[in-house]
C-alpha cells in the first residue's frame, strides 16, 4: 500500500493526517472533506438508532469540536481570500464563496448543538429523540451539500489559480493553527 493510499485509509477512518507532511494544503482540505463525509455517515447511523461504538461517537465529537473549527478557519482565513485575489471576474467565485461563508456560519452555530446531543448518549440515553434526530439529519444533509460545492467548484479552481507562494503561505498558516510550525522548525 502506497503512502497516499495509507493516508486516504487513515482519513476514511477518521484519523487526522499531518498537515506538515503535505506538499499541497489543498490535499489536506480534501482529506478534511473526506473526514467530514465519514462523520456525516456516522451521524446518519445515530439518527437511524444503529448501535454505535464509543470510539465512533468520540470520532464525531473530535471532528465537531476540534477538526471542523480548524478546517473552517483554513478556508475562511486563507483559501477564500486567496481565491478572491487570484480568480478572474468571470469565475464568479465571489458568489460561491458568499454561499460557502453562509454555510460556515450555520456549521459553527449548529456543531455545538450536535456535539451536545451526542454527548448525551453517555448520560444514559441510547438513542436520539425525534427532534434531535431531525436536527442531526439536517446538519449532515447541509454538510454534504456544502462539500459537493467545495469539491466540485472550489478545489478545482483553487488548484488552477493559486500560486506556489499562495500554497506555501496557506500551508504555513494551517500548521500554525494546529501548533505545528514551531515543532517542525525544531526538527
Amino acid at each position: 500500500m502506497g503512502k497516499d493510499s495509507k493516508r486516504l485509509l487513515n482519513t476514511a477512518n477518521g484519523e487526522s493526517a499531518g498537515v506538515g507532511d503535505l506538499e499541497n494544503p489543498l490535499d489536506f482540505i480534501a482529506e478534511d472533506h473526506m473526514r467530514e463525509r465519514e462523520v456525516c455517515a456516522l451521524i446518519d447511523r445515530i439518527v437511524a438508532s444503529a448501535s454505535m461504538e464509543s470510539a465512533e461517537l468520540e470520532q464525531v465529537l473530535t471532528f465537531l469540536e476540534d477538526h471542523l473549527p480548524q478546517h473552517l478557519a483554513d478556508e475562511e482565513i486563507d483559501l477564500f481570500p486567496l481565491m478572491l485575489k487570484r480568480c478572474d471576474p468571470e469565475d464568479e467565485i465571489d458568489k460561491v464563496i458568499d454561499k460557502l461563508q453562509s454555510d460556515h456560519s450555520h456549521a459553527i452555530a449548529d456543531a455545538p448543538a450536535i456535539a451536545a446531543i451526542i454527548q448525551g448518549f453517555g448520560e444514559g440515553r441510547s438513542k436520539p429523540s425525534r427532534s434531535d434526530s431531525q436536527q442531526m439529519a439536517e446538519f449532515a444533509h447541509h454538510s454534504r451539500r456544502h462539500l459537493i460545492l467545495e469539491n466540485a467548484v472550489i478545489l478545482p479552481i483553487a488548484r488552477a489559480r493559486l500560486t506556489k507562494d499562495d500554497l506555501n503561505t496557506m500551508k504555513r498558516h494551517m500548521q500554525e493553527r494546529r501548533g505545528l510550525r514551531a515543532s517542525l522548525e525544531n526538527e
